[in-house]
């Protein structure tokens, strides 16, 4: 096989699936607010939210950092030199996307707007159909049965 046969795609999908959503929900918010929760209940999500985008940034550090020093691209087009498998990707196939989604969670959470729930549930679908099913037939293609028994152990998200 030719390097251009392992290649995801031409649009980085992706970045560009999570930019959307998360402008589309901001347009959402600002024209149809929703309500959210009061008090106590608003107060503790909001934390949570915070406490969701610490952990977007250490998954999103603990897994460029596996990326790097395996020397495989962050390139969402770009060509797959290694199978990782531990790190986040013991956790999850996908630990950047789980991020992105993650991003957009707690985002509505701190802001209190559904939305932006909405919003991460359809951007991860999207990024499956545009971009994670194509990946993983790439993956099963290149790196075979270690590939495949990989699949069977960690799970798409978590």
């Amino acid at each position: 096989m030719t390097e251009g046969e392992f290649r995801a795609g031409k649009v980085p999908w992706p970045p560009l699936v999570y930019l959307v959503a998360l402008l589309v929900g901001i347009a959402l918010d600002v024209a149809y607010p929703l309500p959210w929760f009061s008090d106590v209940l608003a107060d503790l999500l909001f934390a949570i939210g915070w406490i969701a985008v610490l952990a977007v940034v250490a998954l999103w550090v603990t897994t460029i950092r596996a990326m790097t020093k395996a020397r495989t691209t962050l390139n969402p087009n770009g060509t797959p030199e290694k199978l990782l498998t531990d790190g986040p990707f013991a956790v999850s196939r996908n630990p950047i996307y789980l991020a992105n989604t993650i991003l957009l969670i707690a985002i509505g959470l701190i802001i209190g707007s559904p939305w932006f729930l909405i919003m991460a549930l359809l951007a991860a679908l999207a990024t499956r159909k545009l971009a994670i099913e194509r990946e993983e037939k790439i993956l099963a293609r290149k790196f075979g049965k270690k590939y495949r028994d990989y699949a069977k152990r960690v799970r798409r998200w978590i």
